[in-house]
């Protein structure tokens, strides 16, 4: 069973693999290299060019899930986008609502309990006892719900913050299919220049005309950062809840559930810690190495020129 921060860095490898591989999309792409030859080959890309060059509908469409990418001609992208995130939106809005609309109910039982036995406490009598046993137990589901309420809260944020980063990475993509469109640039881009950049996240893949990539840096930066305040914030609620419970019973064997609790979300936190400093060590590296093949395919590797011979010469440059 994956813990939480694994299912969502599960689920940002998932769209990074299905960003960087190549679909069985066959597209001819003309204008690429300025060798017809070449130009005229069948290829299997990612970012196909499509006949669809409106800017403002591309953003116009890519308002609901998916429809950048469907506008453009990309089903498969789009149709993943928009499954995505209509799932999380009818976890987010729907799901949680109902779970959150049931403990309310069970909460409200067991504080009309509470209610009764504080009432018969207050009247006194021989049964104060009894009284007074019964209230703590229905007082300790209340507590228990309250620990599944800030648990699910924290599950709802991540979700909904993980919906909002899915979407920007989709304006994000559709936007650099709409580049992609107005041809592929073969312009050579300075390592170090790319490298600098890349230093404010995302800023290095933007200047590589990768801005799916850049999309995807935001969603997986976004997504970690608000996991990581989330977690913290369940972390505070057991530390308060350990604290009042050893004030109101030392020996309570629910001290330990407590310290069980903390630690686990501490872990959680953690993990979205160093996920976030992958990411974003990532993102200088892939800025790097884009520079590094952003002239690859530019006609200028393959020259033909004159030998000492009186002939010609064919010379093939490749740069490391």
């Amino acid at each position: 069973m994956f813990s939480l921060p694994s299912r969502f860095v599960f689920f940002f490898l998932c769209v990074l693999a299905l960003h960087s591989w190549s679909f069985a999309s066959e597209a001819i792409v003309k204008g690429k290299t300025g060798i017809e030859s070449i130009d005229s080959l069948p290829t299997y890309e990612w970012d196909i060019q499509t006949t669809h060059n409106s800017l403002p509908l591309t953003f116009l469409c890519g308002l609901f899930p998916g429809g950048g990418q469907f506008y453009t001609g990309h089903y498969i992208r789009g149709g993943f986008i928009a499954g995505i995130e209509l799932a999380l939106a009818y976890e987010v809005f729907y799901n949680k609502r109902i779970q959150k609309d049931r403990r309310f109910e069970m909460a409200q039982e067991f504080q009309d309990s509470v209610a009764f036995y504080t009432q018969k406490m207050l009247a006194g009598g021989d049964s104060m006892t009894v009284y007074q046993s019964r209230r703590n137990e229905f007082a300790n589901h209340i507590r228990k719900i309250s620990d599944v309420k800030i648990e699910q809260e924290d599950l709802r944020k991540s979700e909904m913050t993980w919906m909002i980063g899915l979407h920007i990475y989709s304006l994000f993509d559709a936007y650099g299919i709409w580049v992609n469109n107005r041809g592929h640039s073969v312009e050579e881009r300075p390592v170090t220049a790319a490298l600098l950049r890349s230093l404010v996240p995302g800023w290095g893949q933007i200047y590589n005309d990768e801005y799916g990539k850049a999309g995807l840096l935001y969603m997986g930066l976004l997504g970690a950062g608000v996991s990581i305040a989330s977690r913290q914030n369940v972390v505070d609620y057991y530390l308060q809840r350990r604290r009042d419970l050893k004030a109101e019973d030392p020996k309570s064997a629910d001290i330990d559930d407590m310290t069980e609790q903390i630690l686990y979300f501490r872990k959680n936190r953690n993990q979205y810690i160093w996920g976030i400093s992958l990411i974003y060590l990532y993102s200088i590296g892939d800025a790097v190495v884009d520079a590094m093949l952003s002239d690859f395919d530019s006609p200028a590797h393959l020259a033909f020129g004159p030998d000492f011979r009186g002939g010609l010469q064919a010379t093939l440059r490749v740069d490391f």
